[in-house]
Parts: C-alpha cells; sequence; structure tokens
C-alpha cells in the first residue's frame, strides 16, 4: 500500500503535469500555427498565442486536400478494420480457449510471433496477394494439374484473378488479422471460472450460444478498448493505402492526402510556405480519432484494468 504523504502527492501532480506538457503542447502547436497568417507562422519565433485565421486555414486546407471524401475514404476503413479485427480476434480466442485440438498451443505462438512482423516487413508479400488474391489457389491448381486438366476437357485455359488494388477491400482486408486482439481476448477469455462453462454445458448451449449470450457481454469493456487502439490504427495507416491506391481521388485516404498540404519547392514556386495551412489539414485529419478516444475513454480504462466478471 502506497503511503500518502504531501511530498509524495506533490511529486506525482507534478509527474503528471509534466505528462500532460509532453501531450498538450505539440496539440497546441499546431493549433496555434493553423490560426496564424502565413507571415506570422514563417516569422521565428513561433507565436504560442492563437491568431484569427483558424476558419480561413481550415477552409484552405480542406478544399485543396479534398479532405470531405479523403476523412469518408478513411471513416470506412477504420471502423471496416475496427470491427473485423474485434470479430476475428473474439473468435479465434474462443476456439483457442475452449475446443481441444491438436497442435492447439502450437497455432497459438505462431499467431502470436506476427507481432514481430508489422505490415511495413511483410509489405511486398502482401501487395503481391493484393494484387491477385487468388494466385495461390491459382498455384495450387497448376501443380496438382487440375487447370491442364480443365483445358484439356473444356478447351479453356483456367485464369483465376481477383485484384484488390484500388478498392477498399484492398484497404481493409490486409489489416483486419491482429495478433494483439488474440492474445487480449484469450488472456480475457482464460479467467471466465470454469464453473460458467460447467454450467452453461449442463444446460444443453452451444458453443455458439455461449458466445454469443456469456463471452460476447461480459467482453464489452475489453471490445471497447481493441476498438479504440485499432481505429486509431487503421486511421493512421499511410504506407499501405498509398502503395496499395493510384486512384487517389476515389479511394485516397486523410493522412495520405496531408502530403499535398505540405511545402515543398514545387509547390511554393519558391514563394513563402504555407505551414499553417499544413497545420490546419493536421488538425482537421486527427480530430475524429480524437473524439473517439473522448467518447471511448471510460470503456478503454476499464477494458485494460478491469478484473471483477
Amino acid at each position: 500500500m502506497i503511503e500518502r504523504t504531501p511530498v509524495l502527492n506533490l511529486v506525482t501532480h507534478l509527474i503528471l503535469l509534466f505528462g500532460l506538457a509532453v501531450a498538450f503542447v505539440p496539440m497546441w502547436l499546431v493549433f496555434t500555427a493553423s490560426s496564424l497568417t502565413i507571415q506570422e507562422i514563417n516569422a521565428p519565433p513561433i507565436s504560442f498565442i492563437p491568431g484569427d485565421q483558424l476558419l480561413v486555414n481550415l477552409t484552405a486546407a480542406w478544399q485543396r486536400a479534398e479532405l470531405g471524401t479523403k476523412l469518408l475514404n478513411s471513416l470506412i476503413v477504420a471502423l471496416a478494420v475496427a470491427t473485423g479485427k474485434i470479430l476475428i480476434a473474439s473468435l479465434t480466442a474462443f476456439a483457442l480457449v475452449y475446443f481441444r485440438f491438436p497442435a492447439r498451443m502450437l497455432i497459438f505462438w505462431m499467431i502470436f510471433a506476427t507481432l514481430m512482423l508489422p505490415l511495413e516487413v511483410r509489405i511486398v508479400p502482401t501487395y503481391a496477394v493484393a494484387a491477385n488474391a487468388l494466385a495461390p489457389l491459382q498455384a495450387i491448381l497448376d501443380v496438382s494439374g487440375l487447370s491442364a486438366l480443365w483445358a484439356y476437357v473444356t478447351g479453356v485455359n483456367l485464369v483465376m484473378e481477383w485484384n484488390l488494388l484500388n478498392s477498399y477491400t484492398g484497404l481493409i482486408l490486409p489489416l483486419v488479422a491482429t495478433a494483439t486482439g488474440t492474445f487480449l481476448f484469450r488472456q480475457f477469455y482464460m479467467t471466465i471460472p470454469p464453473e460458467i462453462v460447467e454450467a452453461a454445458r449442463m444446460d444443453g448451449v452451444g458453443p455458439l450460444r455461449f458466445l454469443r449470450d456469456m463471452l460476447i457481454p461480459l467482453s464489452r469493456t475489453n471490445m471497447a478498448a481493441l476498438f479504440t487502439i485499432m481505429f486509431i490504427y487503421a486511421w493512421n495507416q499511410y504506407l499501405w493505402p498509398l502503395l496499395i491506391t493510384t486512384d487517389r481521388k476515389g479511394y485516397g485516404t486523410a493522412v495520405m492526402e496531408l502530403k499535398r498540404l505540405i511545402p515543398t519547392a514545387s509547390t511554393t514556386g519558391g514563394g513563402t510556405p504555407e505551414w499553417n495551412v499544413a497545420m490546419a489539414g493536421c488538425l482537421i485529419v486527427m480530430l475524429p480519432p480524437l473524439v473517439i478516444v473522448a467518447l471511448m475513454q471510460r470503456y478503454f480504462v476499464r477494458g485494460l484494468i478491469a478484473a471483477d466478471k
């Protein structure tokens, strides 16, 4: 038990204030910079006092980066990825905990090992699969001779192709699998008292009904915590959407389009860089994740630390 003393309370509050400053000062700088004129933001030192050009800069950023469509694309991708991760992780953890089958632990450790392989490491093979998702099936048919047999019988070459480039499917599917979510749900399911499982079996409750009526209601806070983390993860994706989309108008995301607002020699033409508009774009793009965190904060904390069932 930690002893409460004035000195310890003071030290604790100082640490908390330092952490608040580290997190808040950059956001305040973004807000301040997005409210300044082009002359004010390029005149050192940067001002910590907001200006009166916030709406002007927000409008300019919105129009130049076409953020209306891009924010909608980011919202679709982030919601689909977060929902898909929760669904797949909960089902995978349910199978690993409540079903006894050979190599069960081997499969779990293989899933867990993928934590060491982020998307950036497997970007090339993932792109190859997205370019033709049916290529592995085509290879199996070719090696087994079934495609040759089909061509001999029908006179038609069997070519299977499913291109996921420039599509919501391609943006979402490679990001859906999650070892983190599987580990989180597995650890939670293992804390469920065995008596509840035995009582459900005695009542004739099947696996899917047990998952729906017992585990999912008990897992709501865990789902909220995982949803918050994965929504922010998917919203901030830059490399994968940049690689898989060439139709930036139709499938570009908000984080990708921020690059169009960053001043460069080609965009400024040797003139004064408009960092105020770039910061206004950053302010717009980071608002949805902040709203999600604000709305889900209570459930997020409970999902990470709650131990009662």
